[in-house]
């Protein structure tokens, strides 16, 4: 929320198993009175896995598809940041517990690119991580009223989408602060919540 001068912040996750999905009949189209309809029988074509990092101050992404999600994706994707940020931009990850995050081999290139530094969201917190509302934007206004025959047809139209995302980018702005979230969950879960963020 309040980077250093000379750095940018990224919200990085995996959106793992997205599944191209063809519908056993024609999606109907909205019509006056009349809201899209489509069945709920559907044939599966595959599956494919979405890395995105969030700009949190332009809202643009950058994106790769992969087969699989771990720690050599990972670093891969690491790499295709790295070339995106102008090298005099020290990089700020907001990034998940997720154990292929963790492992030597990220530690290593870690200590290859000192300008790149990882904050981990807390256990279940994935909510911190804005490029969550990014996936949720992609899945609501384009997966589920998307039909994919093949998973290279499903990569290609998410890769289309961010595209298109990118090209007039919102960043999603906290309406609350901290302390206001964080009094708001002590409500629910008592004053252990007060106890552990004042540390």
């Amino acid at each position: 929320m309040n980077p250093p001068e000379a750095a940018i912040v990224l919200c990085v996750d995996e959106k793992t198993q997205v599944q191209a999905l063809d519908r056993t009949q024609p999606i109907r189209p909205m019509v006056p009175g009349v809201p899209l309809r489509q069945t709920t029988e559907y044939k599966r074509n595959g599956i494919s896995n979405l890395y995105a990092a969030l700009n949190v101050a332009s809202g643009k992404v950058i994106t790769k598809m992969t087969v699989a999600h771990r720690a050599i994706e990972f670093i891969e994707f690491l790499e295709i940041i790295d070339k995106n940020v102008p090298k005099e931009l020290g990089v700020h990850v907001v990034l998940d517990n997720y154990a292929a995050h963790k492992t030597e081999s990220v530690r290593m290139w870690l200590l290859a690119h000192p300008r790149f530094q990882f904050h981990f969201t807390p256990t279940y917190s994935s909510w911190m991580n804005q490029v969550e509302r990014w996936f949720s934007a992609l899945t609501t206004k384009y997966l589920q009223r998307s039909v994919h025959h093949s998973v290279t047809e499903l990569n290609e139209g998410i890769t289309e989408w961010a595209e298109a995302w990118n090209k007039n980018p919102k960043p999603f702005i906290w309406t609350k602060s901290a302390d206001e979230i964080f009094a708001s969950m002590q409500k629910y879960l008592g004053p252990s919540v007060s106890e552990q963020t004042s540390d």
